[in-house]
């Protein structure tokens, strides 16, 4: 499949008029080619209104039409092959055995989400019959479903350019619940948008989708992005990024006349803690975990482990010289972009300058442009609490150790943290205590608790919650990864009185969809 730098609107491929645009080379920063046209304002509502007339067609094929419509896409990522993991490496500099994990990884939520179709829980069927006898009042007959909110906008991530990008988990999720999808493409990753757009433009005309059920635009600028949001045809946004860019797209999405969710996962630092009696037990094995989770991807996760604390001990020292002696070994790798590698190095000088902090160790040199280089330093809970930008997020191989003097200063350090993606407690028998004071405050703090693991894997699962309270994401109620990630883009709605024959099949008495159902409080499957 050739890249040609052109925009996906429906069925057609499109030369953007807007100016022309080049991917960079992670590595060396060059461009890349061909150009990219970018997406004028008329290709923006010419998608926003394809999406609009192919939504309610859309929503209303069965599932397991739909289920089909996502399998070809996992399948069409499959099949491109050394093609799309070339470009993608050559885009984002993140090694080929990862890009090739990550792919699977694309396939098998999209395979999710068809799984979900087919098995029918996805309509959230509740059916309360009517009692008619009923006193003092009678009771009329109310079916309840969930259908789709309208035409998503989601925006492609910097990390994750297949699974958080135009097949990643925001579309997948959007297109299983019967919206439309417009993917806004991210600028560092043109050509493997360019892919990918092609192998999902091609599995909708080959299953029989509705044409507007998915485009794909580029932007030069911010214009195109605010544009999307803006329309009065867009009814949900998913993104992944920075915060001021979520931010920005949540203040857009509030003020229109209809104002309209934004489901944005920003930043997260990722505490995690360090218990006394599983530092006695393995400090070093600890530490050894940490820097392989810190420096994978050149840091670069958003639930990177940018944050450590634990209580004064002799104990924590092993951990500290054993984390060194680690990270000191760790080669630099390339970063997504030169901006993002400025961004990190920024940060690192933050961190050298600010007051009560020292750096602990540092990875090896760079031996090359865009290289981030590993560093871990450490300062005291005082210092901590006295200075808010010591929590800011540094997107990159870095993390911060804060040692406290009691469990109470733990709670108290704990209870100061915004709204995080994760947090870890490393454990042991021994600390059953010091956890049980920790974790009423820590469920407040985070979508994702986790113990002796680290959080830089996250699985695709029924159960996964890849989300957390502000400024981690825009809506905390949500998760961006997992199963429960379609429930962002459904409403429920209720149909009183309504004649069998009119009602959708999974209300209808018959239950052909033979999916499970809440009827009169009790889950059945007749």
């Amino acid at each position: 499949m050739q890249i040609l730098g052109e925009t996906i609107i429906g069925q057609r491929a499109v030369r953007g008029l807007a100016g022309e645009v080049f991917a960079i080379a992670a590595a060396t920063g060059e461009p890349l080619t061909p150009a990219f046209g970018a997406s004028t304002l008329e290709d923006v509502n010419e998608a926003c209104e394809l999406a609009e007339a192919a939504f309610d067609p859309y929503r209303q094929l069965d599932d397991e039409h739909r289920a089909r419509f996502l399998d070809a896409i996992a399948q069409g990522l499959l099949d491109l092959g050394d093609t799309l993991i070339d470009r993608v490496h050559l885009e984002s500099g993140l090694p080929k055995p990862r890009l090739e994990g990550e792919r699977m990884r694309t396939a098998n939520q999209l395979k999710l989400f068809a799984s979900l179709l087919r098995d029918g829980r996805w309509h959230g069927a509740v059916v309360d019959t009517a009692q008619p006898d009923r006193q003092p009042l009678p009771r009329a007959d109310l079916r309840q479903r969930r259908i789709g909110v309208g035409p998503v906008a989601v925006f492609g991530a910097s990390n994750f350019p297949l699974a958080f990008s135009v097949a990643g988990g925001d579309t997948a999720s959007a297109l299983a619940a019967g919206c439309p999808v417009i993917v806004k493409a991210h600028p560092a990753h043109l050509g493997t948008s360019e892919l990918v757009a092609r192998v999902i433009q091609k599995a909708a005309r080959e299953t029989g989708m509705p044409e507007g059920v998915f485009s794909m635009l580029i932007d030069k600028d911010i214009t195109v992005g605010q544009a999307l949001v803006s329309h009065p045809r867009i009814q949900a946004v998913g993104f992944t990024g920075s915060r001021r860019g979520g931010l920005a797209l949540v203040a857009a999405a509030q003020a229109r006349p209809v104002p309209i969710p934004v489901y944005a996962e920003m930043s997260s630092i990722n505490p995690g803690f360090l218990l006394p009696a599983a530092l006695s037990a393995r400090a070093e094995t600890i530490a050894n975990g940490f820097a392989d989770s810190l420096v994978v991807g050149a840091g670069q996760f958003c639930t990177n482990p940018g944050i450590l604390l634990a209580l004064k001990s002799d104990d924590l020292e092993v951990f500290v010289r054993a984390a060194a002696k680690a990270l000191s070994d760790k080669t630099p790798t390339t970063m997504l972009t030169p901006n993002i590698y400025g961004a990190y190095c920024n940060g690192l000088n933050n961190l050298h300058k600010a007051e009560g902090v020292t750096l602990v160790a540092e990875g090896r040199e760079a031996d090359g442009p865009y290289k981030a280089r590993a560093a871990f330093f450490r300062t005291d809970s005082k210092t901590f609490l006295a200075n808010p930008a010591l929590e800011d997020e540094n997107f990159g191989p870095s993390a911060l150790l804060i040692v406290c003097q009691d469990v109470a200063d733990l709670q108290k350090v704990a209870a100061k943290f915004d709204g995080q993606l994760t947090v870890t407690l490393h454990y042991d028998d021994g600390d059953k205590a010091i956890a049980q004071a920790l974790l009423p405050i820590l469920e407040r703090k985070a979508g994702r608790i986790l113990f002796n693991d680290f959080p830089t894997g996250v699985e695709v699962s029924y159960s996964m919650v890849h989300g957390g309270p502000f400024p981690a994401t825009s809506d905390s109620r949500s998760t961006s990864v997992g199963a429960t990630a379609i429930d962002r883009f459904l409403r429920p709605i209720c149909y009183q009185s309504v004649p069998d024959s009119l009602l959708p099949p999974a209300l209808q008495q018959s239950n052909p969809l033979k999916t499970w159902r809440l009827v009169n409080g009790q889950l059945i499957k007749d």
